[in-house]
């Protein structure tokens, strides 16, 4: 049970990943959640999040993403992205991971999910049986106080820290310069 909210991967932030290494092991596209994954919680896309999608687009990665948030804030997100999407998601249940492999047209086995929640994202991924990577959620320094559901991520990455067998499932997919969490 515990390993369904082990990650394959943990990194940094979605920058430290190398997408072209993903794109050699052999995946073909990358869905994405958004809040404290890409951007802060609420925040519009930023110019470097713009132009991490172009870059992973060139690859020829196809993106989507999927977000339990309502369709008026993905589309503030996607402003300046061209991305396909699933609103509402209702994450952690399968249902839309695996209908956003079907939307980019790719098998499931060539999905990766990228986000920075166990519960959901990782949870969710896991039991859909899509590869996965946990980023490290995003907060503002000034931010002292977070909630019982991070407290108890904590606990999940001390036991996954411990299980070596659970960890790097993917491979190195790490940018040179990147260090792994």
């Amino acid at each position: 049970m515990l390993k369904a909210l082990f990650p394959y991967e943990y990194v940094e932030s979605v920058f430290a990943i190398d997408y072209s290494k993903l794109y050699c092991l052999g995946y073909r596209g990358v869905i994405f959640d958004i809040d404290n994954t890409l951007v802060h919680h609420g925040e519009g896309s930023t110019k470097e999040i713009d132009e991490l999608f172009k870059a992973i687009h060139s690859i020829g990665l196809k993106t989507i993403l999927l977000s339990n948030n309502d369709e008026g804030r993905i589309k503030m997100f996607l402003k300046n992205i061209d991305s396909l999407y699933i609103c509402d998601a209702k994450k952690p249940g399968i249902a839309n991971y695996l209908k956003a492999v079907e939307m980019i047209g790719i098998q499931k086995e060539q999905a990766v999910y990228i986000g920075d929640q166990i519960f959901t994202d990782i949870l969710g991924a896991n039991i859909s049986g899509l590869d996965n990577i946990l980023v490290k959620y995003m907060r503002y320094e000034s931010e002292t106080r977070i909630g019982i559901r991070r407290n108890a991520e904590k606990i999940v990455l001390k036991l996954y820290g411990l299980n070596k067998a659970c960890q790097n499932r993917i491979g190195d997919i790490l940018k040179t310069e990147a260090v792994q969490v």
